[in-house]
C-alpha cells in the first residue's frame, strides 16, 4: 500500500479532513525539539514524498517547499532545551506536537500520529513508524525536521566549535569527542545520558 493509499483508507471511512503529525529531534543531545502538524489535499499527490530520514537534505528542502505551497494546512511547535530539560523528552515531545495541531485553522476530524498518544480533543491513531506508511506523517516528518536543521544551522553560527551544522545535535562520535573537548554550551541537553556520563562541570 502507498503511503497516499494508507491515507486514503481513513477517508473511505468518512475522515475527510486528516492531519499528519510528527516530530525531529527527540533524539538528539543538543537543540530543540521541533514537530509538526499537516493537513494534506484529498486527493493530492507528492512525487518522492517519503520518511525524512530517507532523503537527502536537498531532496528535502525541494519537499518542504512544495508541501508549504500545496498543503491544506500546516502547524509546527518548537520546545527549546530549557523546556525539555524541565519536562522530560516525551513530554516536550508531545507539547511540541499539540503546539503543531493547535496552530493549525482548519479542525482536523482525524490525527495519525507517529508513535505516540497525544492528550487532544480529536479523534487520533497512533501508528508505529508512521512517516513510512502514512503521507501526512511523512510531510510531517519533513517539516520538522528542515525547520529543526534551520535552527541547528543558527546554533552553529553560534557554537561553531561543535560541528551542529553537520551532525545537527545527534550524539555522533565526533559530537562526544567536541564535547569532551569544549564542555556542554547552553544548547545541550544537560540532564541527558550521553552528556551527564562525561561527568563535565556545567558552569
Amino acid at each position: 500500500m502507498s503511503l497516499f493509499s494508507f491515507d486514503d483508507s481513513f477517508r473511505r471511512k468518512g475522515y475527510r479532513i486528516i492531519a499528519g503529525v510528527d516530530e525531529a529531534g527527540r533524539g538528539c543531545i543538543a537543540g530543540p525539539v521541533v514537530a509538526s502538524a499537516i493537513i494534506l489535499k484529498a486527493g493530492l499527490r507528492i512525487e518522492g514524498l517519503r520518511d525524512s530520514k530517507k532523503l537527502s537534505p536537498q531532496k528535502r528542502e525541494e519537499l518542504f517547499w512544495q508541501i508549504i505551497l500545496e498543503a491544506e494546512d500546516v502547524g509546527f511547535g518548537v520546545i527549546d532545551v530549557e523546556e525539555i530539560e524541565r519536562l522530560n523528552i516525551l513530554r516536550a515531545t508531545k507539547k511540541a506536537m499539540t503546539s503543531a495541531i493547535e496552530m493549525l485553522r482548519i479542525h482536523p476530524q482525524l490525527i495519525l500520529v507517529d508513535a505516540l498518544k497525544l492528550d487532544i480533543p480529536y479523534k487520533q491513531v497512533s501508528i508505529i513508524k508512521g512517516d513510512d506508511r502514512s503521507a501526512s506523517i511523512a510531510a510531517a516528518s519533513i517539516i520538522a525536521k528542515v525547520l529543526r536543521d534551520w535552527i541547528m544551522d543558527y546554533y552553529d553560527s553560534l557554537y561553531p566549535w561543535y560541528g551542529f551544522k553537520k551532525h545537527r545535535g545527534y550524539c555522533t562520535r565526533e559530537h562526544l569527542k567536541l564535547l569532551k573537548i569544549y564542555g556542554p554550551c547552553a544548547v545541550h541537553r544537560k540532564t541527558f545520558k550521553h552528556v551527564m556520563d562525561l561527568e563535565l562541570p556545567f558552569g
